[in-house]
């Protein structure tokens, strides 16, 4: 049932006096002391009073817990956020079973099933087709460990669909040891386990042998094989044959990688041939490696061949997607029996869209393509000549596919107001069914408009941004909006159906999603623009979607809430350094601050070839033009801020938000809010469910009070979407 909206639902404006009270009220935060060290860098000392709190002493643990508590005793008063905390829960709580990571092998269909109230997503085997009438249950991480903190990293099953391994890890750490269970029982094979196959910084993959009796998979050094400095690095390719112990377990591949390498592995539909795509850290340098008859590893693409992915065909042939001189990306087509790039031959060539991903079927090839944030799905057949599009909903994306019988498909799609489902597209007659596999949502925001806008950017250069405005909601300049970015990585910002955003926009508040620069909206070039040295671009389109949302009257500074998380939460600590007017309120989740001192972490190190390294001249004085921590200025008016980190992050050090506070805190003289809310888990995957119920709350209390709304209990009413 859809309602109508109205700014009517808002009560304006609390008085600032009661909640300069209700701080006055709360616990004081500990003042950090500050310890004066400096750094020099090409010539320029650098003076860090907070670096001490990088470190686990107890010194740094108690004001922690301070922090904790001081945040807690806000937080917890805030008018309202009972209410909303139910709110939320009902959302995210809602019943209704996703799907996702649907793998097809030997005719079984597995996917990842989320089913709150369950706390962790669990494995499940499907009807081939996608019905329902078959679904077990093969995995409950809930069964191996009550707490809800062991979580599924990833999962391949072998060929013939009989066994699958599963990568466990637990508290949010993402180290995660491989198990196998017989698909058939639901048992896990005995003492098969091989440990640390996935981890928080190059990430794990795994590959089986055509026999099913064993598989290649990455491996991380153990025990006293390298320095504890170098236990999260080097990561190789190693062959594990199923009844054999670990420590028996063969080299394969990797060990002339970069310090720095992350290995995605692949076999072939028959299992002759496999795959090892080796980035170099995060900035999106690609070699590959190939696997064939002859038994040896062969590399087939360099860093410079600029080949970023890989799929087997269903006719003895590998297809590569490469932007080398085609920044949008061209799909190039290799045939096994001769393996060398030199043959390969473009099979489709740089379009208008961004080529994201494929899939070959045994008649066409399947491709999602980006147009700057919503997606397609094109069709070719094998010599690449046009077969059409697949119908899909408006302004939405195409997540992944999964190959049916003969040229048929299933793809997930969702928007940013349809909860995801997957559909059957049948080539024969081209008819696309929404199949069993659908998350519904409980409640219908339909009719809630979703806006495509344009700003301009510094340099001139035109940043798509979606507005998601219900309907009813007049543009006063008033209206309390939230506006999210990312902006790295070839990340692209996807429309996506978010059950929390409803909160929000029941109220009648404003969402915006903006589409950076650092992503891969707009291929290669797009990417390049907003990393390394160009990187403060990403920040000044993320202002100007800003700019555009006041100019345009969607809302004015003192409403505009703004939040993201890890490179987005970077994002947010240099809006809030660069342009503190511009906003009523931050949440910066497990985010970046110190630029200088990043790359000293495990996965920070990774993080160089995106962000770039103080180690170089040019690339140092970049990110130390824009660093958030260095830029926070003394007695200058910063919006309130809540930052949020996970004791076990393997991503981002908490220590970037212990010390932005505590810059913050000493720069405000501790009369604003800048709020530290740290826990215990990590960066956000493997998350049980009731904690991220909990920071969401936490979240909206924060927004609805700072942006001056006062929250309107939902009528339990309300009906779901059908």
């Amino acid at each position: 049932m859809s309602s109508k909206l109205t700014l009517a639902s808002f009560a304006l404006l609390l008085p600032f006096a009661t909640l300069a009270a209700r701080a006055a009220s709360a616990p004081k935060p500990p003042v950090a002391e500050k310890k004066p060290v400096v750094d020099t860098y090409h010539g320029t000392a650098v003076e860090d009073p907070y670096q001490w709190l990088e470190s686990n002493e107890p010194a740094v643990q108690d004001w922690t817990q301070g922090q904790n508590a001081h945040t807690r005793a806000v937080l917890d008063k805030l008018p309202g956020r009972e209410a909303i905390r139910q709110r939320v829960s009902t959302l995210l709580g809602w019943e209704s079973p996703g799907y996702f990571f649907l793998t097809k092998a030997g005719g079984t269909l597995l996917a990842l099933k989320s089913q709150p109230p369950r706390q962790q997503p669990l494995l499940v085997v499907l009807g081939t087709g996608g019905d329902l009438a078959g679904e077990r249950v093969l995995l409950d991480p809930m069964e191996l460990d009550p707490s809800g903190q062991t979580a599924i990293d990833f999962y391949k099953p072998s060929r013939d669909g009989q066994k699958v391994a599963i990568s466990l890890s637990k508290n949010g750490t993402e180290s995660g040891d491989v198990h196998i269970y017989d698909v058939a029982t639901g048992k896990p094979l005995p003492g098969e386990v091989v440990p640390r196959v996935n981890g928080g910084t190059a990430g794990g993959s795994l590959a089986w042998s055509a026999d099913g009796k064993g598989y290649f998979y990455t491996r991380y050094p153990r025990g006293t094989e390298r320095a504890e400095e170098d236990l999260n690095f080097f990561q190789q390719v190693y062959f594990h044959r199923l009844g054999t112990p670990t420590e028996k377990d063969t080299y394969a591949l990797g060990k002339d990688f970069p310090r720095i390498a992350m290995t995605q592995l692949e076999t072939s539909e028959d299992g002759r041939y496999t795959t090892a795509l080796v980035a170099n850290g995060d900035g999106g340098e690609f070699a590959l490696y190939l696997f064939g008859p002859s038994g040896q590893w062969a590399q087939l693409s360099t860093y410079a061949d600029k080949v970023v992915s890989t799929h087997f065909g269903e006719d003895g042939a590998l297809y590569l997607l490469s932007r080398k001189e085609a920044p949008r990306g061209k799909l190039l087509r290799l045939a096994l029996a001769t393996p060398s790039l030199d043959k390969a031959t473009v099979l489709v060539p740089e379009g208008p869209a961004t080529l994201q991903d494929l899939l070959p079927t045994p008649g066409r090839l399947y491709l999602i393509e980006q147009l700057g944030g919503p997606s397609q799905l094109r069709m070719v057949d094998l010599k690449g000549q046009p077969l059409g599009i697949v119908p899909t909903l408006p302004v939405s994306a195409v997540g992944s596919m999964v190959r049916q019988d003969g040229d048929d498909i299933l793809f997930s799609n969702t928007s940013n107001v349809e909860p995801p489902a997957w559909y059957r597209y049948a080539a024969k007659d081209g008819k696309v069914t929404k199949t069993a596999l659908v998350q519904t949502s409980p409640r219908d925001i339909g009719d809630t408009e979703v806006i495509r806008e344009e700003a301009i950017s510094k340099d001139g250069t035109r940043i798509p941004l979606t507005i998601l405005k219900p309907r009813g909601v007049k543009l006063t300049g008033t209206t309390p909006t939230l506006l999210t970015g990312y902006g790295g990585f070839n990340v692209s910002i996807t429309p996506g159906f978010n059950r929390s955003n409803i909160a929000w926009l029941e109220q009648g508040g404003i969402i915006a999603i903006a589409n950076l620069r650092g992503g891969s909206e707009f291929g290669e070039e797009w990417h390049a623009n907003g990393s390394l040295t160009k990187k403060q671009n990403v920040f000044d389109d993320f202002y100007a979607c800003a700019k555009l949302l006041v100019d345009k009257k969607y809302t004015q500074p003192k409403k505009l809430g703004i939040q993201g998380g890890s490179n987005g939460g970077l994002l947010m600590g240099a809006e809030l350094t660069q342009h503190p007017e511009m906003f009523g309120a931050v949440v910066a989740r497990v985010g970046i601050y110190d630029m200088l001192r990043v790359e000293l972490t495990p996965n920070g190190q990774f993080n160089t070839t995106e962000y770039g390294s103080v180690k170089d001249p040019e690339q140092f004085q970049a990110l130390f033009a824009y660093s958030p921590y260095h830029h926070v200025v003394d007695g200058t008016k910063y919006p309130p801020v809540l930052f949020t980190s996970g004791a076990n992050d393997p991503r981002v050090d908490p220590f970037h938000s212990r010390k932005m506070v505590a810059r913050l805190q000493a720069a405000t003289g501790g009369k604003d809010r800048i709020l530290l809310r740290a826990a215990g888990g990590g960066h956000g995957m493997g998350s049980p469910l009731s904690e991220k119920i909990d920071e969401m709350a936490d979240i909206y209390a924060f927004f609805f009070n700072e942006l001056g709304v006062k929250y309107r209990p939902v009528k339990p009413t309300m009906s779901p979407a059908k």
